[in-house]
C-alpha cells in the first residue's frame, strides 16, 4: 500500500511539532556560530548571555527561581537525576505510583537492586492514586522520596499532586516529592510551587520545543546530591557544555506554551470531545479508558480507546499505512510485545490492555484533522481482520 501524502498526526503525547517561532529562533542561533558558554572570549560571553536569558525566561514561565532550574537532555534524564539525587540526599525508601512513566519505574528498579526499599502504590480504574494510599506506602517503607506524575501520558489522568503533598504533611512525613510534569505545559496549569512539588521534570519536545532538551527543577532547600562528577555547568547537576541554541529555543517554547494554555486547552478539549462522539457513533463496542471526558482532572487532548477484538500494535501499523499517526501506549515502550503497564495497573485484563489505542491531539489539531482521522479509523477498523 502506498503511504498517503496527506497524514493526520494524533500522537502528540509522544512528541509534538516544533513551533514556527521556535524553529525560526533555532535556525537563527544555529547560524550564529555561538561559542562555548564557559569560555571567556566574546563568542563565549555571547553564548553565556543567551543561556542566562533562557534560564530567566523559563523561570518566569514556571514561576520558579532561576537558580532552581537546570537544563538537561530530557525528562527521562531529569527524572533519573531527580530520583537518584533525592534518594542519595534523603536516604530511606522510595514510593511511586504504579502508572509512572518507564523512566521512573526504571529508576525504582535500579534503586531497589542497590538495596533501597521501594513500593508501588496501586491506582483505581481511571488511573488515579489515593493520597492516603501514598501515605500508607510511605510509612511502610520509611520513604524519603515519593514520585507522583502530574499527568499520565497514556490515559490522560491528572493526579492529585497537591492532595498527596497535603496528606504527607498531615501525616508528619518528611519526604521529597518528585513530579513528572512532562505532559503538563500547554495543556493544564503547571505551577510546581502551588502543587507542593519539591523536584519536577519537563521535556521541551512535549510543548513545541526541540528534542534533546529538558528541565530539572529543584526547589531551594530540597536535599539533593548530584550524581555525576565533572565541571560546574548547570549547578553541577548536569555537567557538560550546554547546547545554547536548543536551550534558548526550548525556553521560548515553554513561555509560549504556558501563555496560551487556557485557550489551547479549551480548543483541544472541544476537538477531543468531537473525536470521541464521532468514533463512539461509528465503532460498535468502543470503550473509553481513564477518567470521564468531562472530568476536569484529565488532560484535554488525550483519548485512550478500547477496541474489541483488535491488537492495538497491529492496528497502529495499519492506521499508519492509511495516514493516521497514533500509538498503542507510551512511545518509549512502542517496541514491546507486553501490554501497557498502565492499563494493567488499572485492572484491565491482558487482552483488554493489548486492544488499546491512544489518540493525542496537539495545539494545531483542527476539526478537519478530526474528521479525517475518524474516516481513516472507520475504514481501517474491523474486529474480524
Amino acid at each position: 500500500m502506498a503511504i498517503p501524502v496527506t497524514r493526520v498526526n494524533l500522537d502528540h503525547n509522544a512528541t509534538t511539532t516544533l513551533r514556527p517561532q521556535v524553529r525560526a529562533l533555532l535556525g537563527e542561533l544555529l547560524d550564529a556560530s555561538l561559542g562555548n558558554p564557559s569560555s571567556v572570549h566574546a563568542a563565549g560571553r555571547a553564548a553565556r548571555a543567551l543561556l542566562d536569558e533562557a534560564r530567566a525566561q523559563a523561570a518566569v514561565a514556571l514561576r520558579v527561581r532561576e537558580e532552581e532550574l537546570a537544563f538537561v537532555g530530557g525528562a527521562t534524564e531529569a527524572l533519573h537525576l531527580a530520583l537518584h539525587g533525592a534518594q542519595r540526599a534523603r536516604g530511606g525508601g522510595l514510593v511511586a505510583t504504579s502508572v509512572e512513566h518507564h523512566a521512573v519505574l526504571g529508576a525504582v528498579r535500579r534503586l531497589a537492586a542497590n538495596g533501597a526499599t521501594t513500593a508501588l502504590v496501586p491506582v483505581d480504574a481511571s488511573g488515579r492514586v489515593d493520597p492516603e494510599a501514598v501515605v500508607a506506602a510511605a510509612r511502610a517503607v520509611g520513604a524519603g522520596v515519593v514520585a507522583v506524575q502530574l499527568a499520565n501520558n497514556e490515559l490522560g489522568t491528572v493526579q492529585p499532586v497537591a492532595a498527596v503533598k497535603a496528606a504527607l504533611r498531615s501525616a508528619g512525613l518528611q519526604v521529597t516529592l518528585v513530579v513528572d510534569a512532562a505532559q503538563a505545559p500547554g495543556r493544564i496549569p503547571c505551577d510546581m510551587r502551588a502543587l507542593g512539588a519539591d523536584i519536577a521534570a519537563f521535556s521541551a519536545h512535549k510543548f513545541g520545543g526541540p528534542v534533546g532538551v529538558g528541565l530539572l527543577w529543584v526547589r531551594s532547600g530540597t536535599p539533593f546530591v548530584p550524581l555525576g562528577d565533572g565541571e560546574g555547568q548547570e549547578h553541577g547537576w548536569r555537567p557538560g557544555t550546554e547546547p545554547v541554541a536548543c536551550i534558548a529555543a526550548a525556553s521560548l517554547a515553554l513561555e509560549l506554551a504556558q501563555a496560551e494554555q487556557p485557550l489551547a486547552a479549551e480548543a483541544m478539549r472541544a476537538n477531543c470531545l468531537l473525536l470521541w462522539n464521532l468514533l463512539e457513533a461509528s465503532i460498535p463496542g468502543l470503550r473509553l479508558h481513564g477518567p470521564r471526558l468531562h472530568d476536569p482532572e484529565r488532560l484535554p487532548n488525550t483519548l485512550n480507546l478500547g477496541l474489541p477484538g483488535v491488537d492495538g500494535r497491529t492496528l497502529v501499523a495499519r492506521l499508519d499505512l492509511a495516514g493516521l499517526e497514533c500509538s498503542a501506549g507510551s512511545a518509549c515502550a512502542s517496541g514491546s510485545l507486553e501490554p501497557s503497564h498502565v492499563l494493567l495497573a488499572c485492572g484491565f485484563a491482558r487482552d483488554e490492555a493489548r486492544a488499546a489505542l491512544r489518540l493525542s491531539l496537539g495545539r494545531a489539531t483542527s476539526g478537519e484533522d478530526i474528521h479525517m482521522a475518524v474516516d481513516i479509523l472507520r475504514r481501517t477498523f474491523s474486529p474480524s481482520r
